[in-house]
Parts: C-alpha cells; structure tokens; sequence
C-alpha cells in the first residue's frame, strides 16, 4: 500500500501578483507596507517593503502571512477565538510568530488553504485592506 498526501500551493507568479495588489492599494491609501506571501507551510514565497515601511513591519507582515496560513483564518478574527480567556491571551502572546491582530489572511483555493498573506505598516484594518486587495488579484475570496 502506498500513502501520499495531495497539496496545492500559491506558485511563485501568484505570490508575486498578490505583493503587487497589496503595494497598490497601499498606495491609493497613502500608507507605505510591508507585505508577505507564503506557502501552504509558511515558507516565504514573495515579499515586498515600500519605500518608508516601518522596519519592525517587515517581520510582523511575515508572522501575519504565517499566522494566517497555519490556522486558516484571518489573524483579525483571533480576538474572538479568545474572547474572555486572560490565561490564553498571555498564553499566545508568548508564542513566537503568533500575530493575534489584523492584516494577515489565508489564501484559499477550493476549500484548500494554500498560503497566507500579511501586511504590516498601517492600521489594522488598513492592513487587511491591502492584504485583501492581494487576494482579489488572486481571485479568490475575502474570508
């Protein structure tokens, strides 16, 4: 009996695509971003930093790709996962690439995750809106 086990991943032209959509919105906004693509494993695909990002958003982005990638939902929605529960807030802010704030979304193709993207250098919601725009570029949907 032979095993395997079938998985998509976002290509390097797509990966590419999606930086390239995030950075435009980013500039129709004003906003200088850091933005990153991952695969389906959280191994960077494509990154971009703007003239003017904020240095320490280069990891951040990074962390939201892989965030958003590993669990498959968009890092925004982590504060209703924790809700009230103080010990598991603490206890997730110490673990290291955990982004527990917006701008980080998985990438989903027909019902597979096969990445993530991040962006880090605005607020929040301006991160996910660049980060969405990377989604759309794809075609595929906002979760």
């Amino acid at each position: 009996m032979s095993l395997s086990v079938d998985t998509s991943q976002i290509g390097t032209t797509a990966a590419h695509a999606a930086v390239a959509a995030s950075v435009g919105h980013a500039r129709t906004l004003g906003i200088a971003i850091n933005v990153a693509v991952v695969d389906g494993s959280g191994t960077l695909m494509a990154f971009l930093r703007m003239n003017g990002a904020f240095l320490h958003s280069i990891d951040i982005a990074i962390d939201k790709a892989y965030t958003a990638a590993s669990f498959g939902f968009p890092t925004s929605k982590w504060g209703g996962v924790i809700g009230d529960d103080e010990l598991l807030r603490i206890g997730l802010n110490q673990r290291q690439r955990l982004v527990l704030f917006g701008g980080g979304l998985p990438l989903v193709e027909n019902g597979r995750g096969i990445g993530g993207i991040g962006v880090s250098g605005g607020s929040a919601e301006q991160d996910e809106a660049c980060a969405a725009a990377g989604l759309t570029a794809l075609g595929l949907a906002h979760p």
